[in-house]
């Protein structure tokens, strides 16, 4: 099983290569959110309890999402490996998820961090509102102190595995198809113990 956490701050394009790479290397994509609508779709306990915080305008405790990881992990013996996408957010989040995929006798194989300057960053997110239709982002300000809670909150997640030698930075900056071909050989160099072009 290798297990990914795709990396890098918002506009990163992370959502673009997540699709792609689960499309080549057969992967499963854990999104906390879109685990935290089935839940609560599907009424589990774990769904109530999300839902409940979401309710009264509160952050979903660590614990609840990562039960949901650890429910999704179990639903998957047979799959070639998991891509981690906008979590762990937080170095707190990092450990328990290291502890969870412990105790399923695996762990993270490879941080890819898309490295993109902060100007091009704003440029991309101001731009993608005009697409997306969501207001707060077309405003350079809003998108500026997103950048600086990435960078105080989300970031040192990239240094914790880095004491773990787990973290490679890819350029993020080019065609989807370069930056695509980057993190391909990327994973390739890191998961020569089975043969990822099989998977």
């Amino acid at each position: 099983m290798f297990n990914i956490i795709l990396f890098g701050p918002p506009g990163s394009g992370k959502g673009t290569q997540s699709e792609k790479l689960i499309a080549k290397y057969g992967l499963i994509h854990l999104s906390t959110g879109d685990l935290l609508r089935k839940e609560m779709r599907e009424n589990t306990p774990l769904g109530l309890e999300a839902k409940s915080f979401i309710e009264k305008g509160q952050l979903v405790p660590d614990e609840v999402v990562i039960g949901m990881i650890s429910t999704a992990v179990d639903a998957n013996p047979q799959t070639n490996g998991f891509l981690f996408d906008g979590f762990p957010r937080t170095v707190a989040q990092a450990e328990a998820l290291d502890k969870l995929l412990s105790l399923k006798k695996t762990s993270i194989n490879s941080v890819l961090f898309l490295k993109v300057n902060e100007e091009e960053l704003i440029k991309r997110l101001v731009n993608r509102a005009k697409t997306s239709g969501r207001l707060d982002d077309a405003d350079p300000e809003i998108q500026k102190n997103r950048q600086q809670v990435y960078k105080n909150e989300t970031l040192p997640v990239a240094a914790y595995y880095q004491k773990f030698d787990k973290v490679v930075d890819i350029v993020g900056e080019g065609s989807i198809d370069e930056i695509f071909d980057a993190l391909c050989k990327e994973i390739n160099a890191r998961n020569t113990a089975t043969s990822v072009n099989s998977l």
